[in-house]
């Protein structure tokens, strides 16, 4: 407690090794944030500079990488500002900000994944009705449902933590974890853990109940049609179901690990929760660029461009 301002500050105590691998760690981190905050933001600039790319399928995509950097500001600044302090340290508010901003984006991507699996769905299983079906109004609901109904789910269990009262002022991770922030209380948690896990399965079962039936639904049809038919429908939902899976994986895995943690070496705590953070927002845009013909054919284009403006 900073007692001339009665700020509260907690220790960002969760680095491994920082004093001796300081500026390997800034210099690594610094590297991986700007290749995401690159390609994420090339491909939304393609999409959003080419009209025939604004189809539902491109603008689910670009609100997908747009999510990425939104959840890479909300975690690689502070955690670069922190390689570079003698002791990381943040304030009580600011680290719930972070909590906040990182569980919105995290559960944002299940809703975003939710809503181009159901895109997919209808453009493969109801081809008939897709211009009715997903309109640009439906899409323009879907994308702000997408965000608002994580950001109040989140919210709320951040107002439940912010309530209690900390006993303790050293947090073991490198980020803030809402979880992990309750911890530190010296009272009761049970509201706070019984809502966390309610969040929780509000925030990924029904996202990924829905994303399997839809894979489900688009595989009988596949099955059905033709070998080209099948081909076409592959190409268009084997970037989105890899993304799905490694996402949900990786989710799992941070999922099990902060709610019930064991003796596990503590260099696997930190690159099991920094998993989700790091994948996602670096395959994200190689996926959807490289697979997707429309996608790659236009980055091409604007950066040969780019290569002979340069060179004239």
């Amino acid at each position: 407690m900073d007692n001339s301002s009665d700020v509260l500050y907690l220790f960002m105590d969760g680095h491994v090794e920082l004093q001796k691998y300081r500026y390997f760690y800034f210099i690594t981190t610094l590297a991986v944030y700007l290749f995401i905050i690159f390609c994420n933001s090339v491909i939304i600039f393609v999409i959003y500079t080419n009209k025939s790319l604004h189809e539902p399928m491109y603008i689910f995509i670009a609100a997908l990488l747009f999510n990425s950097l939104f959840g890479a500001i909300a975690f690689y600044p502070k955690l670069l500002s922190d390689f570079l302090s003698e002791r990381p340290v943040t304030s009580y508010s600011a680290c719930l900000f972070q909590a906040f901003s990182i569980y919105t984006y995290a559960a944002s991507e299940f809703t975003l994944l939710s809503a181009m699996a159901y895109d997919r769905y209808v453009s493969i299983c109801k081809p008939l009705q897709y211009a009715t079906i997903v309109k640009m109004s439906t899409v323009k609901k879907l994308l702000f449902c997408c965000w608002f109904v994580p950001s109040c789910n989140i919210g709320i269990s951040v107002i439940i933590t912010h309530q209690l009262k900390l006993c303790r002022f050293k947090l073991n991770k490198i980020y803030c974890n809402n979880s992990a922030i309750a911890k530190l209380s010296c009272e009761d948690i049970s509201s706070s853990n019984s809502y966390g896990l309610f969040g929780l399965t509000l925030a990924v079962f029904p996202p990924v109940i829905f994303v399997i039936y839809s894979y489900v639904q688009i595989l009988e049809v596949c099955l059905k049609n033709s070998k080209e038919f099948r081909r076409k429908a592959l190409q268009t939902c084997f970037p989105h179901l890899i993304i799905f899976i490694c996402f949900t994986s990786t989710s799992c895995f941070e999922v099990i690990h902060s709610r019930f943690e064991g003796n596990v070496p503590h260099i696997f705590t930190v690159i099991v929760s920094l998993e989700n953070l790091i994948i996602p927002p670096l395959i994200n845009p190689i996926m959807y660029g490289l697979k997707l013909q429309e996608i790659f054919s236009r980055v091409k284009k604007m950066m040969w461009k780019r290569k002979t403006h340069m060179s004239l």
